[in-house]
């Protein structure tokens, strides 16, 4: 792989992080390492969520959001021959999970294992065209019985799979998890850089690393009744469409390396759209828009609910093969965020809310 372009070790170490939905506590070590000394105030919650405010006093309350939660595996049952059975957590594809290294969280340590499945060989030919059921994949720690197997596991455990971050050419790289640490390193890298710049902002800043957005935008929903923003900006992936088998007809058109994607839609405030887009101009940042007519799966449709609503927005960063083992993202992409939010954040003035 190449070695040509730097990745920030911030970045680098949330993709390192394992963090499951509702086990998030590594990529929290991280986000709290790296973001904490920035803020004036910094917080956690009850569901693990961590508040980062810039410039307690300011108005309007300007909330970023980024997850930090990832897909997962957990241990419900062993069998009698010590292999192990899961259920996901999260929206998996069923045909990339058998046959990877995984690793599994214990209280004693990590533990390596490998999801198996019935051999190809062993399959006649009406088995060979089905995706077999999560109940026919388990994963192999090399245990013996079911009684080794629970002194090294426990039900409830719960594995990542054991692809790290590199980089394929240039600046893409390829992580199991840019869904999405690459949001919670681009809102945390916002409050850092905001931080570190002399002219007084007018809005307070908080950045939020949000908690189980995979299996509801769990974290958001709470951390956007707490911090009561004004304003918020959801960061997540999208979707890159420039590759085969993909019909822009059906998904639009998405380049990987095209910029950061500006959402448009019901669950998007126009007035935030528009001074996103103004700030990219500005910039001269390459953007690119995604059209939404209903609620996103992200956690903008949960901030843009909270108390009596939010001006919220939404920028994503392309990303091809989501919720797979191996998401390709450009890191440029992910600078250009950065960059857009800090001058979206620094252009809010005082008592304007984008109410329309």
């Amino acid at each position: 792989m190449s070695k040509s372009y730097s990745a920030p070790r911030f970045l680098t170490e949330l993709l390192h992080a394992r963090s499951p939905s509702g086990y998030e506590s590594e990529a929290q070590a991280v986000f709290d390492r790296h973001v904490k000394p920035a803020a004036d105030k910094y917080q956690n919650d009850a569901l693990g969520n961590r508040i980062a405010t810039l410039n307690p006093g300011g108005d309007p309350v300007l909330m970023l959001a980024g997850h930090l939660d990832e897909l997962g595996l957990m241990v419900t049952y062993v069998n009698k021959d010590g292999f192990i059975y899961f259920e996901t957590i999260g929206g998996h594809d069923r045909t990339v999970i058998s046959g990877r290294r995984v690793i599994i969280q214990t209280a004693a340590g990590l533990v390596t294992g490998v999801t198996g499945k019935r051999a190809i060989h062993l399959m006649d030919d009406a088995d060979r065209k089905k995706v077999p059921e999560i109940h026919e994949i388990w994963i192999d720690i090399g245990a013996r019985s079911k009684k080794e197997a629970l002194e090294r596991v426990a039900i409830g455990d719960v594995a990542t799979y054991d692809h790290e971050f590199g980089f394929v050419h240039g600046s893409v790289g390829v992580a199991r998890a840019f869904d999405d640490k690459a949001g919670a390193y681009i809102v945390g890298e916002t409050l850092i850089r905001l931080a570190r710049e002399k002219r007084r902002l007018a809005a307070r800043v908080v950045a939020v690393a949000t908690v189980q957005e995979e299996i509801g935008v769990r974290g958001a929903t709470t951390a956007g009744y707490a911090v009561d923003p004004h304003i918020a900006v959801a960061v997540d992936v999208g979707h890159a469409t420039d590759h085969p088998d993909c019909d822009n007809r059906k998904f639009g058109e998405i380049k990987l390396g095209g910029g950061p994607i500006i959402c448009r839609g019901a669950n998007i405030n126009p007035k935030i759209f528009d001074r996103l887009v103004r700030a990219a101009k500005k910039l001269k940042i390459p953007f690119q828009l995604e059209g939404a007519p209903r609620p996103t799966g992200t956690d903008a449709r949960a901030i843009q609910m909270a108390r009596g609503g939010v001006a919220t927005g939404l920028v994503s960063v392309p990303l091809r093969y989501m919720h797979t083992p191996s998401e390709v993202v450009d890191l440029e992409d992910v600078e250009n965020c950065v960059r857009l939010l800090v001058e979206f954040a620094k252009g809010l003035t005082k008592g304007d809310y984008a109410h329309w």
